[in-house]
C-alpha cells in the first residue's frame, strides 16, 4: 500500500531549473481554474526578473472568426487561453518563422509572433493551420523569484519541450497526459489522477 501511495501521490520529485523554451507542467492536484492540468511554454525567463509563458493546451471555446475583426464567423480556427494576463491581447506560436517578418524563435523550429498582417493574410488565403500555428489570448507571468518559488513548492514540474509538431498538437487534458508520459516513469502516478479530483 505504501508503494501505491508513493506512485499515486508523489509530487515531491526533483525537477530541472526553468529556462527559456522549457515546459512547466502543472502538478495533478493544482486546482487553480487557469492552470489545472496546464502545460506552459516558457517564452521569456530571467532568474533576476520577470518571466512569461503561454499555456499551450487550454481551449477557450472561441474561434478566430468570433474574435478577430475582418474574419467571417465561419473561420473556425480555435483560439487558446494563454493565461490570465492581458486577455485582450492575442499571441501566436507557430512553425512558420520564415513566412512572418519579426517572428522570434523560442526553440529550434518553433517561433512566437511575427507581422500580424502577414499572419492574418496567411489565414485568409486558406493555408493550413493544424499543427502549424496556434492562437492564444492572454499570457502567464511571474515576478522576480515567483516562478522559482513555485517550482520549489512543486506547483510545476519543469521538463524539456516536445518536438515542434507535438507542441502544436492536441489540447486540454490529452496534451497534459502526453507531456507527462514523456517525463519518465517517476511521473506515472500523475496520470492516474483525475483532472478535477473533487469530482471523483
Amino acid at each position: 500500500m505504501k508503494d501505491l501511495d508513493k506512485t499515486l501521490f508523489n509530487i515531491d520529485i526533483s525537477t530541472m531549473s526553468p529556462r527559456e523554451g522549457s515546459l512547466l507542467v502543472a502538478e495533478p492536484f493544482l486546482s487553480d481554474e487557469h492552470f489545472n492540468h496546464a502545460v506552459i511554454s516558457l517564452i521569456d525567463y530571467s532568474p533576476e526578473g520577470s518571466s512569461m509563458g503561454i499555456v499551450m493546451n487550454r481551449t477557450s471555446g472561441y474561434t478566430l472568426g468570433q474574435l478577430v475583426e475582418g474574419f467571417a464567423d465561419d473561420v473556425d480556427i480555435p483560439v487558446y487561453f494563454g493565461g490570465p494576463m492581458s486577455r485582450n491581447r492575442m499571441f501566436y506560436i507557430h512553425r512558420l518563422g520564415d513566412l512572418f517578418n519579426g517572428a522570434v524563435e523560442i526553440m529550434p523550429g518553433l517561433w512566437i509572433g511575427g507581422d500580424y498582417n502577414q499572419v492574418l493574410q496567411y489565414v485568409r488565403d486558406g493555408y493550413p493551420s493544424d499543427d502549424l500555428i496556434r492562437f492564444f489570448i492572454g499570457y502567464s507571468g511571474w515576478d522576480a523569484g515567483q516562478l522559482e518559488s513555485e517550482v520549489r513548492e512543486h506547483v510545476w514540474a519543469v521538463t524539456n519541450p516536445l518536438s515542434p509538431e507535438q507542441m502544436l498538437r492536441d489540447s486540454d487534458d490529452t496534451y497534459w497526459h502526453k507531456v507527462v508520459r514523456q517525463m519518465g516513469s517517476q511521473y506515472r502516478g500523475w496520470q492516474m489522477q483525475p483532472m478535477f479530483p473533487a469530482a471523483n
